[in-house]
Parts: C-alpha cells; sequence; structure tokens
C-alpha cells in the first residue's frame, strides 16, 4: 500500500468543488428556460418536455443514487468519481451540438447519472478521510458550498444566456478542472480507515452484515421530510413576493438570493454548535425556525417581513441540512458507507423533488401560496414530534454517535 500525506486542505476543497456541478445541473439553465420554450415551440408537448431539461438530472439523481453508492462500495470511491466527472464534461456539453429535443433529453439523462456518482462518491470520500470535527466540518461546507454556488450560478447563467440559449452548456466542461484536482489531491481510500493508506485493490464490498436499517431509515425519513421545507424558500419564494405586489422579476430575484444567504449562515452556526449540541435539540432548534420563517412569510402581509420569515427559514435550514448529513456519516462503518451515503442523498434529492407538489398541493386548498406558507409551518411543527423520536433513538445525539 502506498503512503500520502494526511489528508488536508486541498484534499478536502477536491472533494468540496465537485457539490457545485449538482447545483450547476438545474441552477445553470433556469433563466435560458424562456428561449428554449421559444426554440421548440413546434414540438408537440413542449410545454412539458421543455421544464424536463432541468427537472431529469434532479430525477435521475434521486433514483440512482443508491446505485452509485452500491458501485463505489465494490469498485472504489476515486476511480469511479474520476470516470463521472469525464461523462458529466461530456454529456453536459452536448446540448451545444445537438438541435433534436429528444436527443437534448438523452444527454440529460446522462447528466443525471454521472451526477448521482459525483455527489454520493466526493461526499463518501469526505467520511473516508476525516473523522470527527474535522469530518463535521468538511461536511457541513458541503451544504453552504452549494447554497453559495447556486447564487453564482444564476446569475452566470442569465450572463451566458445572452450568448444564446446553447452558450451556458459549455459550463460544464468545468467538470474537467473537478477531474484534474481529485487526481492530483486524493487517492484510493482503503478499507482500514488509514486516511493517508492508499487500497491497492477494489474494495468488493458487498455485504450487508451491521449495517444500521433502523436508524438509516429514519434518518432517511427525516431527510425526506426536511429537503421538502428546505427547497419551498428557494424554489416559491420569488413567487410570494410577486403575490405581495413585486412586478419586477430582477428584484425577486435579487432578493430571493438575499434571503437564502440564511442557509450558508445557518451551515456557519452548525460549525460552532453542532458537535456540542444532541441531535434532537438541534432538530427542535432546526424545525422551529423553519416553522417560524413560514408563519412570518404566510401572515406578514408585507415585502420586508416576507423577507425577514424567508431568512429566518432559511437559517433554519442550512441547520438541518449538515446534521442528517453528519448523523448519518457517524454510524457508516467504510464496508457500507458509500450505500448508507446513497440511501441519503437519493432521499434528499427526492423530497427536493416533492417540494413544489406538496406547495401547489397546500396552496389549492388554502386559497394560494401564502396559504400554503401557513400550512408547512404546521408541518415543521409537526418536527417537535420527529425531534424527539430521533433524541430517544440517537441516546443522546452527538456524544452517543461513533464516528466510524
Amino acid at each position: 500500500m502506498t503512503r500520502h500525506p494526511e489528508p488536508g486542505l486541498l484534499t478536502g476543497i477536491s472533494l468540496l468543488l465537485p457539490i457545485t456541478l449538482t447545483t450547476m445541473a438545474i441552477v445553470l439553465l433556469a433563466p435560458i428556460i424562456p428561449d428554449l420554450m421559444a426554440h421548440y415551440a413546434a414540438v408537440p408537448g413542449h410545454e412539458y418536455w421543455v421544464p424536463m431539461i432541468l427537472t431529469l438530472p434532479s430525477l435521475c439523481v434521486a433514483l440512482l443514487c443508491p446505485l452509485a453508492g452500491i458501485l463505489g462500495d465494490w469498485f472504489g470511491r476515486r476511480r469511479l468519481l474520476l470516470a463521472a466527472f469525464l461523462l458529466y464534461a461530456v454529456v453536459g456539453v452536448m446540448p451545444v451540438f445537438l438541435d433534436d429535443l429528444t436527443h437534448i433529453l438523452i444527454s440529460r439523462a446522462g447528466v443525471g447519472i454521472a451526477e448521482a456518482l459525483i455527489y454520493v462518491l466526493s461526499t463518501t470520500m469526505i467520511g473516508d478521510y476525516y473523522k470527527g470535527a474535522s469530518r463535521d466540518k468538511w461536511l457541513a461546507a458541503q451544504t453552504a458550498f452549494a447554497s453559495m454556488s447556486a447564487l453564482l450560478f444564476f446569475n452566470l447563467g442569465g450572463v451566458l444566456g445572452e450568448g444564446g440559449w446553447r452558450t451556458p452548456f459549455w459550463a460544464y466542461a468545468s467538470a474537467l478542472v473537478m477531474f484534474a484536482l481529485v487526481w492530483k489531491f486524493t487517492w484510493e481510500p482503503s478499507r482500514d480507515g488509514t486516511a493517508d493508506v492508499e487500497a491497492d485493490a477494489p474494495p468488493h464490498n458487498r455485504s450487508w452484515a451491521g449495517f444500521p436499517w433502523a436508524t438509516m431509515a429514519m434518518i432517511v425519513a427525516i431527510t425526506v421530510y426536511g429537503s421538502v421545507f428546505f427547497y419551498t424558500v428557494q424554489i416559491q419564494a420569488p413567487s410570494g413576493l410577486a403575490e405581495l405586489g413585486m412586478a419586477s422579476p430582477a428584484e425577486r430575484g435579487f432578493l430571493t438570493s438575499i434571503a437564502s444567504i440564511g442557509v450558508p449562515l445557518g451551515t456557519f452556526i452548525y460549525s460552532r454548535i453542532g458537535t456540542r449540541l444532541a441531535v434532537g435539540r438541534l432538530l427542535l432548534l432546526e424545525f422551529a425556525l423553519l416553522a417560524i420563517g413560514f408563519m412570518l412569510m404566510a401572515r406578514s402581509g408585507t415585502v420586508p417581513g416576507f423577507l425577514a420569515g424567508c431568512f429566518v427559514n432559511q437559517i433554519g435550514a442550512g441547520l438541518l441540512l449538515p446534521t442528517l448529513l453528519v448523523w448519518s456519516m457517524s454510524i457508516l462503518r467504510f464496508e457500507f458507507r458509500g450505500r448508507g451515503t446513497g440511501f441519503w442523498q437519493s432521499a434528499f434529492a427526492f423530497g427536493q423533488f416533492l417540494s413544489p407538489l406538496v406547495v401547489t398541493f397546500a396552496g389549492r386548498h388554502t386559497g394560494g401560496l401564502l396559504g400554503a406558507f401557513s400550512v408547512l409551518s404546521l408541518a415543521a411543527l409537526g418536527g417537535v414530534v420527529v425531534a424527539l423520536i430521533a433524541s430517544r433513538a440517537s441516546h443522546g445525539g452527538n456524544g452517543a454517535m461513533a464516528h466510524g
């Protein structure tokens, strides 16, 4: 076995940056959807097919993350991750050269396959290399990085879109930069848990012996529940501002991005308090912040009050995501860490898919979007019960978790 330096800053950054590719898949293209709609207006059913250019990768992630974890546990994390970067770059750029809408959608499914591998394997490798508080720090940083990159990509997509709807797809070639960084600063993690030792053969782990099924199932369920709330502000806040009379799309987008700074702020707060508080107490705080935020959004009746609610809500969301991710990592041994990470990230992506459906359903039964926020506030209060159950299951939270 080859020995390397202990994983440090550059190793962490090389595994942190790939999370931006999963954000890019949706956010970068959002500003050009009207142009795509106009370009394919003659295609039957284009009003359904064109938005799938955005959503198809997310659906693939929700379905394929567990498979990505299985492959990582069998073949090894690093070699698959490197291959995924190459796939992402190739299929991501393909729409620049394609015109048939079906062919573009097939290429977007390819992006989803690569995204699932990148999402699961980069996170799993953070769990392999780092232990304890250092692991918690890097996993929390993923959340902040994904949120901040969303703000960047939304603006970048609009700027690139000025050159035509094909131009933003060139940004997918940035996966080649990630390939170079991972190639340079990482090595294949070894099963013995020694961070600086490189594995000399694929792990070929396929046994489920010792897998924490009950705890993992509970974390997965809470993750689906929580990620519905996590994405609501990012998806629905501009529409909420429109209901309050704000006419300018640019202003709505800008104010939503300002409120969304609550997410990285929440992850920063987590980095300060997350290792000192039990999981149950963290969840209690997080669901309370989500509920208060939704209630302010529903009842304030003013743009400043609505935005204050969004900000409070996003702090809760920024705390919630690393809490659940770190909790799941803490119960997963090397032998099945890829599969467990795949389950968790599939749950998070599924919640993202459900979020607009839940809000639409609630809005139809309460007279509109602001009524839906009231329903979500009550639903988030149900997280109090979730927190109490989680507190019992984790036997006192972080202090009882084994960092594997």
